[in-house]
């Protein structure tokens, strides 16, 4: 399809088969990637849940299979907090292609004493941005393999009204968490930009997509015992945040929406059609700080620089 005045009505209860595709959703097991995974099942499609607890993993793929009757659902391995084991974690795919990945895994902190990963890097920063940003690396080669992969950056709603310190991407001078934690959603938005310009340069047939889930709420969300259970007094309590806010159900239907549909092009940003926040899932103009690319240029270098990503047999300097 040419564009997305061609493309029949989009339903997100009403979703294209997909079968025998893979899609590798890196947080599946909770949260918005886990409704994002249950969602993307129901078409028929292979979904790989990249989780770093696996216990926690296979209580949701259960949760999959319950609800979706022949799911094609499994787990691997994967801590994004660890860079050197990612490479092993791809590896552990036992795919020959890969037709979609969600970076959709994250760190959010509340406690006001600073963190980091065994690498040094701040936890939040770390995980969010340069464990996606290396993994993207690692798993390229059989991104393009397949015949149009995606790679689906989920971002925040948080990051709008953040800016990035290029001189201090890891909080050392001044750490606030839920600054930090924006500013590293933020921070996977930029790269999720710059991705598809130097795929583009490349002449790729991988395409980079950026949403985000708007404002996503547990006590607006469905019951999935025995990881989310919605009391009545919860879902009371939330009734009258919904004219503004949703479940992290919906908070999903961006991501799926930008893995599944074919009118969906690389660099578009998507969210929630109602104000940014709630909603079905539409294309939004691209925010403005993030219509930046000498700032995503520069994040790209130093994310190099801190993750060792650079020209390798991977094929990821066919990005630079």
């Amino acid at each position: 399809m040419s564009s997305t005045s061609s493309a029949p009505p989009w339903k997100v209860r009403r979703l294209p088969a997909a079968d025998g595709r893979v899609f590798l959703v890196t947080g599946g097991n909770a949260g918005i990637g886990y409704f994002a995974a249950e969602q993307l099942s129901a078409t028929g499609a292979t979904v790989v849940l990249g989780c770093r607890d696996l216990a926690r993993a296979e209580v949701a793929t259960a949760s999959i299979r319950a609800r979706v009757p022949g799911a094609r659902v499994r787990t691997v391995r994967l801590d994004l907090a660890d860079l050197s084991s990612l490479d092993a974690a791809v590896e552990s795919l036992g795919e020959r292609h890969l037709d979609a990945v969600v970076h959709n895994a994250g760190v959010a902190l509340d406690a006001s004493r600073r963190q980091v990963t065994g690498d040094g890097h701040e936890l939040m920063f770390g995980t969010n941005h340069l464990g996606h940003f290396a993994l993207t690396r690692s798993l390229m080669p059989l991104l393009s393999a397949a015949p149009a992969a995606r790679v689906v950056t989920v971002g925040s709603f948080a990051a709008k009204s953040e800016r990035l310190d290029l001189d201090d991407l890891q909080s050392r001078r001044d750490y606030r968490p839920k600054r930090a934690y924006g500013r590293s959603k933020l921070a996977q938005m930029y790269f999720g930009f710059e991705l598809e310009r130097r795929l583009r340069a490349a002449g790729s047939t991988v395409a980079s997509v950026v949403v985000h889930p708007g404002g996503a709420l547990d006590s607006l969300t469905p019951s999935r015992p025995p990881f989310h259970v919605r009391t009545a007094g919860a879902r009371w309590g939330a009734a009258p945040a919904a004219v503004l806010l949703q479940g992290k159900h919906a908070g999903a239907w961006p991501v799926v929406r930008a893995v599944l549909d074919p009118a969906v092009r690389g660099g578009e940003l998507w969210g929630p059609r109602v104000f940014g926040l709630r909603g079905e899932p539409r294309r939004e103009p691209v925010w403005n700080h993030l219509a930046e690319p000498s700032v995503a240029a520069r994040l790209w270098d130093a994310s190099c620089g801190l993750t060792g990503a650079g020209l390798n047999a991977t094929g990821w300097g066919a990005v630079r």
